[in-house]
């Protein structure tokens, strides 16, 4: 009977490894959202013929899921923000690392940037975030704690008189 139970206690720990996400960074918004957390996405992105690496960012006081698509040419490194809110791309290139709409090109993938939840002022503070040239990571938890701010306030999302 011990055998049985260590048994089963074993197998589920394993499985539970096995398909859970690994939490590469975590941090703080300074926003409603509350703090974040990045997990690695276990296979590639296909995206416009080429596999990309991706991350997932859940956030502590938010159901939203935030994927982050790295696509890297010849110039830069593209950062595609995906969520069911907004979707936009942060660019890294040598100059600076900041925040685009997305490309026409990420149309026929289904990928647009609506302006419908996006908070225009922020939009403007976010256009270069810092030097470019950042490793994936360092990037990635940048869009994390910035990408929120992106989002349009509850408030200005209502009809008022």
């Amino acid at each position: 009977m011990k055998k049985l139970v260590l048994l089963t206690v074993l197998l589920v720990a394993i499985c539970t490894v096995s398909f859970g996400k690994k939490v590469v960074a975590k941090g703080q918004t300074f926003t409603a959202m509350g703090d974040y957390r990045i997990e690695t996405v276990d296979n590639p992105v296909p995206l416009m013929g080429n596999s990309c690496t991706a991350y997932s960012i859940k956030y502590e006081n938010s159901p939203m899921d935030v994927t982050v698509i790295i696509c890297k040419d010849n110039k830069c490194k593209r950062y595609l923000v995906i969520s069911d809110k907004l979707s936009v791309q942060y660019v890294c290139n040598k100059d600076y690392f900041g925040v685009q709409p997305l490309d026409k090109e990420f149309e026929s993938q289904g990928y647009k940037t609506s302006n419908d939840h996006m908070n225009r002022i922020e939009y403007y503070h976010q256009r270069v975030l810092g030097p470019g040239q950042k490793p994936e990571l360092e990037a990635t938890q940048l869009i994390a704690a910035y990408f929120p701010m992106l989002i349009a306030p509850e408030e200005m999302l209502t009809a008022s008189k």
